[in-house]
């Protein structure tokens, strides 16, 4: 199901000559490798980074210490920092961030496990997701959360 999915969207980048790149925190890499995993994706994949610390969210990123001071790393403010600055690093045409807590440890009351944020910004559009994945399964909260984005970069335009 997943693979047809992603062949799907290498062949429509490929189609429209769009780039794509991915700033992921709680995934650890998943949605990069999924789209690589498929032969064309070369074409179509700009950058994969991988900021699973604070540290390299500030420091790669660039999402202002404070954001993540005031916020978290897991809130919206977090993730539009994040997606807004890889679209600056990556000049793709779609970026996507994804920053949450796959548990099962980590997860507070306002914080629970499965809560992930999606930042999707293509053009001038700009958008992030607040998800509540049921699961309290590590694995399966990162491939539910990839599992979405590969649903929304499908549905854009």
């Amino acid at each position: 199901m997943m693979k047809n999915l992603v062949i799907k969207i290498v062949k429509k980048l490929r189609q429209k000559k769009h780039k794509i790149s991915f700033a992921e925190s709680c995934t650890g890499g998943m949605l990069s490798s999924t789209i690589t995993s498929i032969s064309g994706s070369s074409k179509i994949f700009n950058l994969g980074l991988i900021t699973y610390s604070n540290k390299a969210k500030i420091d790669i990123l660039k999402v202002p210490k404070k954001i993540i001071t005031k916020y978290g790393a897991v809130s919206n403010e977090c993730c539009l920092s994040m997606v807004k600055n890889l679209s600056k690093i990556s000049k793709a045409d779609i970026s996507v961030s994804i920053t949450g807590v796959a548990g099962p440890n980590g997860g507070t009351k306002l914080k629970p496990v499965g809560l992930v944020y999606i930042g999707i910004k293509k053009g001038n559009y700009i958008s992030v997701q607040k998800n509540l994945f049921k699961s309290k399964n590590r694995i399966s909260i990162q491939k539910a959360t990839t599992y979405k984005v590969l649903k929304t970069i499908l549905t854009l335009k």
